[in-house]
């Protein structure tokens, strides 16, 4: 990461394959003691001009019983989270390109490219989605597996998907996520228009890990995985700039 006077810019993507530098591969600890790891074997993954594609055709990865496990098929996570100022602001600016590859017509979750700012201290998750002809922006509390989510007198976990299709398709675009601790508020921008707003956030958030993805979203049947039919994707990501 390299710091001025008030930004960080995470990127250094030539070091992503020694996953000790600036990113690692994510995922999380089972009950059991092992590890799920959100990592697609077959991956191809591109390091040029400070940009990193990866390219997954087809998804392999799923989970039977725990949803996001199942959603999150290849991810990074940033090795160091980023502190929320205590009575401040934190942004998050970056460029995002998503290609999907077989996915089905007119369904976003099918497979997308993703950032997520992840709050591990309280099981916060601010994203946006990038598909074929449709993106999202999404605001969660989570019982993510081993986060303690804080209790609080208004719905303790949620998960609001906000979707739309006023974006470059299969293109490059930028997209920013702002947070005010202080306000309690969070903006979603896309290609410097506000896109959302959500006022009287119930807990404070304390840091993001921040991730970077190729997912989908399917619900899990009684059966198990619904996410896999031999579709795939390519997703580049641009370096991102933290502002506080």
């Amino acid at each position: 990461m390299k710091k001025h006077q008030n930004e960080i810019v995470l990127g250094n993507f030539h070091s992503i394959l020694t996953e000790s530098e600036t990113w690692k591969i994510g995922g999380f600890p089972l009950p059991d003691g092992s590890f799920h790891e959100f990592r697609e074997p077959e991956a191809v993954v591109i390091v040029r001009n400070d940009e990193l594609y990866v390219r997954v055709n087809p998804f392999t990865k799923s989970h039977p019983s725990v949803q996001f496990l199942d959603n999150a098929k290849h991810m990074y996570y940033s090795n160091d989270p980023i502190k929320v100022p205590q009575d401040g602001t934190v942004s998050f600016q970056w460029k995002m390109r998503s290609r999907p590859i077989g996915t089905n017509a007119n369904d976003l979750y099918d497979g997308f490219v993703s950032v997520n700012l992840l709050d591990f201290t309280t099981g916060a998750a601010l994203d946006f989605f990038a598909g074929n002809d449709q993106y999202a922006s999404v605001y969660a509390v989570l019982p993510f597996p081993g986060v303690s989510v804080p209790e609080t007198d208004k719905t303790r976990y949620f998960c609001i998907f906000k979707e739309d299709q006023e974006f470059n398709q299969r293109e490059w675009n930028e997209f920013e996520i702002t947070y005010n601790r202080s306000a309690d508020e969070v903006k979603f921008l896309v290609n410097g228009n506000i896109v959302r707003t959500e006022k009287d956030v119930p807990i404070k958030f304390n840091e993001f890990t921040v991730a970077l993805g190729l997912m989908t979203e399917k619900d899990l049947s009684p059966k198990g995985s619904t996410s896999l039919h031999g579709q795939g994707i390519i997703g580049e990501w641009s370096p991102m700039k933290v502002s506080f």
